[in-house]
């Protein structure tokens, strides 16, 4: 008997191989065969002082950074409610008052 898993989307147990894919007959969706590992080794954000952060925590930024093509200024002690975590060079996704959305480095904020 086969042990392949089953389908992550609709559950069907007629999975099959296709290279390094599963393809799942009656709902089409295909996935590496590698996803199980790949959830093991997922990525972990850490604050400037090494404390892992998660989705909505609050941080505070500990410099006074120049925001780009503009004047303003996010100052040191800023809080940071309810961030998001992004992949890309800034890791963190936010929305800071009077200044708006942006993205922020990790390296740059200590979590509250």
């Amino acid at each position: 008997m086969s042990t392949l898993p089953p389908c992550p989307k609709c559950q069907s147990s007629y999975t099959y191989e296709d290279g390094d894919l599963f393809i799942c007959p009656e709902c089409a969706h295909e996935w590496p065969r590698q996803a199980e590992a790949s959830e093991e080794t997922a990525r972990v954000v850490k604050d400037a002082h090494g404390t892992p952060l998660a989705d909505g925590d609050t941080v505070t930024v500990i410099k006074d950074l120049k925001i780009k093509g503009s004047s303003l200024v996010v100052k040191v002690g800023t809080k940071v409610k309810n961030i998001r975590l992004v992949d890309g060079d800034h890791d963190i996704d936010c929305k800071i008052d009077g200044i708006g959305a942006m993205g922020l480095k990790s390296e740059f904020v200590k979590k509250v």
